[in-house]
């Protein structure tokens, strides 16, 4: 654990102290002020750290506690005016975990999701709920509570939580530009037709959500400095900001100042 880190736990050790509660209503105010992002794109990392930290060592109980997470974050956002979360929960590359961390990463996920459906909060919200990865990597348990979930939201029309689950940006990528070649091929093209209609446009109306609109803000949390194929075509004009605290202890104060971080960008696109 870095100096950083270490300093960053023992003020979220301190967070009762009144005078910490004082600066989070201040920054919350500060917050409120500025232009606010559209859609947040969220790491979750350090849930294995955390669960350490606090000696656990049950695979599904420490990945619980992640899962717990995602009810501060949709109050945090609705308070905040953020109309989409995306969340990644699961990617390709975590099947290569041990076989009961797997079990333990999806036991949580699929429990979490069944509770959003009869949870009065995601009605009151108007929250929907949507899913993007690989659907074939998920177990049909699994699939079933995504599926439930998406029916029993999609009337909502307030805030979006998208999860990715089973989900990896080249993965993505890579099944674009098969939809594509498939449905020009399907359609009897030749090959040099189909390499002519291949563009980025192209490649984006094959996403898995194409009409989602890029993320404004991407956090990471744990202290990690990367994207790790985090909505790889989305991102290209994403801010990014990350954070020292691991996910299951990520506080709103954290949240507030990756807002306004965000706030205090020049955002040119490029121009």
């Amino acid at each position: 654990m870095t100096r950083n880190a270490r300093f960053a736990d023992r003020l979220r050790a301190w967070a009762w102290w009144p005078i910490y509660r004082i600066y989070e209503r201040r920054l919350a105010r500060q917050v409120a002020t500025g232009p606010m992002p559209r859609h947040v794109g969220i790491i979750l990392d350090g849930n294995r750290r955390h669960g350490r930290a606090a000696g656990l060592h049950e695979p599904e109980t420490i990945y619980r506690l992640g899962a717990a997470k995602l009810d501060d974050i949709l109050a945090w956002s609705a308070d905040l005016g953020i109309s989409m979360v995306t969340l990644w929960v699961f990617s390709p590359d975590n099947l290569g975990r041990p076989e009961a961390e797997v079990d333990g990463i999806l036991g949580a996920v699929e429990a979490k999701i069944r509770a959003l459906v009869d949870d009065p909060h995601i009605r009151h919200r108007g929250v929907r709920v949507a899913a993007i990865g690989r659907r074939e990597i998920l177990p049909p348990a699994l699939l079933e509570a995504i599926d439930a979930a998406q029916v029993a939201t999609g009337g909502n029309d307030r805030m979006t939580v998208i999860l990715a689950v089973g989900y990896g940006g080249r993965e993505e990528i890579t099944d674009a530009v098969r939809a594509l070649i498939a449905n020009r091929a399907a359609r009897g093209d030749s090959i040099a037709e189909i390499l002519s209609e291949i563009s980025p446009a192209a490649i984006h109306r094959h996403l898995y959500l194409p009409e989602l609109p890029d993320p404004d803000l991407i956090i990471r949390t744990s202290g990690e400095v990367r994207l790790s194929g985090f909505l790889l075509w989305q991102s290209a004009h994403s801010e990014l900001h990350f954070c020292d605290a691991n996910w299951p202890a990520f506080r709103r104060i954290d949240y507030l100042r990756a807002i306004r971080s965000f706030q205090r960008r020049d955002r040119r696109y490029g121009r």
